[in-house]
């Protein structure tokens, strides 16, 4: 118990936990807030309920949706044998690169009526607007589709380690006892990976909860879109606030939900190591149609639209006074990214080292605690942030003019420092887990081959642990690097003014219809996306050959 108390790791750990803690400490006061009274009417009486029923919507959607397209395909490419199978084990997870925003972009430009697609079909049979119907991308069934065809690998990836892990023995076997192929699925097979499935749907959910491009710009409304009107179009902070712990609401449920489902029952893999097993083989016909199954999500997901941007970018001729404003977003996003991703590598080694010196329970508690998170989508930690990092800063301005004389302004919210804390409250959960499973994969008695040869704590950490743990630091690394890339609601609340990312301006341009100009943004996220993806593809064709 001394160990523990001393250990300045566990002082570490608390001091994290209480700053991931205190976005939605402020969120949860704000609930309380008086002078919303106004504003909170007026968003009940108007646009509060069509918020409620479009998130519901868009949650039932988006949660059926990758469970058919993910559960499919990791049935297909973990339980059988077909042309492609090899390419198509980790070339699936490649639309996890394509944020669903930018989907929506260039998917509004192909389908809509001026669209190349539609102009293709009026001038080859002569149609006008009234002889034929066309869907209308720009829906709620559009964004829901977006988000299907950029969240399933969630699903995909959980699903297919499931059916590798627990299912194939237990499938063989129900085939031995009589069972075809469909009883087998989804009397054994399924049920076995039910834990994995829903916590893959709960991911791809949150995700969902967390966008706001996709959304804004197929005008759908949802709490997402309220949070931001109300903070900026109604200047009601508190109401906004207020908005976020609803939004928060649905994430605990997502996660309550999610806990119930894995805790009811065990599902434990009794057949020891895994071993390699061949699937199937399905004959001629089906084995086209499992092919058509695999190429469609893969297809509409990243394959299309990654060349609809390059097409769009190329086609991009006139000049434009964006064009040499490119290099600046760069910089910028470049910045935020390596910033927040060196600072959550640093932290996620001090918390994982720190749990396992720990001897008894609390420094695990504080470390679940800090990835509860990336649970919270980023403009409910915006929210959250924003509401004490203000008054910090207008407490440190009064307390430097008393001592000085002179206004030094808006110190943290007037830079870039509230918007890395914001990023790290959502994305250090990343970085934690991945160095944390890599860390537990080294065995304790390195540590005490270290103490007998009178290395200390911190030399073992640097000597041992980290040499071993190069490549899992890199991964973890690029991963946040990679997110921070990317995300657009904490980034719209919090950035400083006059202080554009990548993903804003991709934002801005699509708004203002600039898709040409806006596709060579969103190519460049999306170059740096497929990096992480690379590494992870290359992984899976490893591990499972």
């Amino acid at each position: 118990m001394t160990a523990q108390r001393t250990n300045p790791l566990l002082v570490v750990s608390i001091g994290v936990a209480v700053l991931v803690g205190l976005p939605v400490a402020s969120l949860l006061g704000g609930i309380l807030g008086s002078g919303t009274g106004a504003t909170w009417s007026h968003l009940a009486a108007t646009v509060l309920p069509e918020y409620l029923v479009n998130t519901l919507l868009l949650c039932f959607g988006v949660g059926s949706g990758v469970v058919l397209v993910g559960v499919t395909t990791a049935w297909l490419t973990a339980m059988h044998e077909f042309p492609g199978k090899r390419f198509f084990e980790w070339a699936l997870v490649l639309p996890m690169a394509m944020p669903a925003y930018v989907m929506a972009y260039v998917y509004t430009d192909f389908l809509q009526f001026v669209g190349p697609l539609q102009s293709a079909l009026r001038e080859s049979f002569g149609w006008d607007r009234s002889d034929y119907w066309f869907p209308e991308v720009r829906s709620l069934g559009g964004a829901v589709a977006m988000f299907v065809f950029v969240l399933y690998p969630y699903v995909y990836l959980l699903a297919r380690t499931a059916f590798l892990e627990r299912a194939s023995r237990l499938a063989e076997a129900a085939r031995m006892l009589g069972l075809g192929p469909w009883r087998s699925f989804f009397r054994v097979s399924l049920p076995l990976a039910r834990p994995a499935v829903v916590a893959g749907t709960t991911l791809a959910l949150m995700e969902t909860l967390a966008d706001y491009g996709t959304v804004s710009y197929f005008a759908v409304q949802t709490f997402t879109t309220g949070i931001y009107r109300a903070w900026f179009s109604l200047g009601d902070r508190l109401a906004s606030a207020q908005l976020a712990a609803a939004l928060l609401g649905f994430v605990v449920v997502l996660l309550a939900v999610e806990q119930l489902s894995r805790g009811r029952a065990s599902f434990q893999n009794t057949g020891g190591h895994r071993q390699r097993r061949s699937g199937q083989r399905l004959p001629g016909g089906q084995a086209i149609l499992a092919v058509a199954a695999c190429s469609l999500p893969l297809a509409v997901g990243f394959v299309v639209p990654a060349y609809l941007l390059l097409r769009l970018a190329l086609g991009e001729h006139e000049a434009s006074p964006f064009a040499g404003h490119f290099l600046v977003l760069a910089r910028n996003s470049l910045v935020l990214a390596s910033v927040t991703a060196l600072t959550a590598l640093v932290l996620a080694v001090l918390l994982a080292y720190g749990e396992r010196l720990a001897k008894g329970p609390l420094a695990r508690l504080l470390n679940r605690l800090v990835s509860l998170g990336y649970a919270v989508p980023g403009s409910v930690i915006a929210v959250g942030v924003l509401i004490p990092v203000t008054r910090l800063d207008h407490w440190l301005a009064n307390q430097w003019q008393e001592w000085t004389g002179e206004n030094p302004g808006l110190v943290l919210t007037g830079g870039i420092a509230a918007l890395v804390y914001a990023y790290l409250v959502r994305f250090l959960a990343i970085a934690l887990q991945t160095v944390g499973t890599g860390l537990a994969r080294i065995t304790r008695h390195m540590d005490e081959a270290a103490r007998s040869l009178g290395l200390a704590q911190w030399p073992t950490l640097c000597r041992v642990h980290l040499p071993i743990l190069r490549g899992t630091l890199f991964a973890a690394g690029l991963l946040v690097f990679v997110d921070v890339m990317k995300e657009l609601p904490a980034t719209l609340v919090m950035r400083p003014f006059d202080f554009d990312t990548l993903a804003t301006q991709a934002y801005t341009l699509a708004s203002d219809e600039r898709l040409g100009e806006a596709a060579a943004v969103s190519l460049a996220i999306v170059v740096v996306g497929l990096l992480p993806l690379i590494v992870l593809g290359r992984q899976i064709a490893r591990s499972h050959r």
